[in-house]
C-alpha cells in the first residue's frame, strides 16, 4: 500500500470558528470539550478503502433535516491524490442519509487553504420512510476514500488555492504567484 497521506485535527481557533459558524455561539468550555473529543479518521478492517469520520457531537435528522458538520479534521496528501468522501454505506443504505454536494473533493492543496483545510459535511436525512436519523458523538458518519489522479497532457494550470470552498474557480482566473502556500496577486 502507498503511504500518501496524514489525517490532523485544525486548531482549537479554526475549530471554534467553524462550529460557531455551523451551531451559534457557544461557551468556550463546550467548545473545548467537543475539540478535545474529536478522534482522527482511520479504517474499520485493514481490507477498508474508506476511512471513517467520526460525528464531532450526537446528530439527530428527522426526514428532510440537513446539518452542517464541523469535523475538526484537515488532511495532508502527496499532490496527485484526493480525498473522496461518502456517506457511511450502511446510514445511506438504511436512511438514505447522503452528503449535499454527493460526492466530497478534498483536493491536496485544500491542506494550504485560510481556513486550514478543515473539512465539513453537509448532511441531509433524505429518508422516504419517515425514518429519523441518530448518530451518536463519536460514531462514524462519513468515509474518505483516497484516489490517485492524473492530468491531461496539455494542462497549464498554476493557480494556487487561498481559500475554501468554491475557491480554485475564483482562483483560476487570477494571475497568482506562490507566497508562502498563498496566492499573491502578481
Amino acid at each position: 500500500m502507498k503511504r500518501i497521506a496524514r489525517f490532523e485535527k485544525v486548531s482549537l481557533e479554526q475549530f471554534r470558528e467553524g462550529w460557531t459558524d455551523t451551531f451559534g455561539s457557544a461557551e468556550e468550555e463546550g467548545i473545548r470539550e467537543i475539540y478535545d473529543g474529536i478522534k482522527l479518521p482511520k479504517r474499520a478492517t485493514a481490507g477498508s478503502a474508506g476511512y471513517d469520520f467520526f460525528a464531532p457531537v450526537r446528530l439527530t435528522l428527522a426526514p428532510g433535516e440537513t446539518v452542517k458538520v464541523p469535523t475538526g479534521i484537515r488532511v495532508w496528501m502527496e499532490p496527485e491524490w484526493v480525498l473522496k468522501c461518502y456517506p457511511r454505506s450502511g446510514l445511506g443504505f438504511k436512511f438514505r442519509l447522503q452528503l449535499n454536494n454527493t460526492v466530497g473533493i478534498i483536493d491536496s492543496d485544500y491542506y494550504y487553504s485560510d481556513n486550514e483545510g478543515h473539512i465539513f459535511s453537509k448532511i441531509t436525512n433524505d429518508s422516504n420512510e419517515g425514518k429519523t436519523v441518530e448518530i451518536r458523538a463519536g460514531e462514524g458518519f462519513m468515509q474518505g476514500i483516497f484516489v490517485e489522479y492524473g492530468i491531461t497532457v496539455d494542462d497549464d494550470a498554476t493557480g494556487i488555492r487561498n481559500g475554501g470552498f468554491g475557491s480554485t474557480t475564483a482562483q483560476s482566473l487570477q494571475k497568482c504567484k506562490p507566497y508562502y502556500g498563498k496566492c499573491k496577486e502578481m
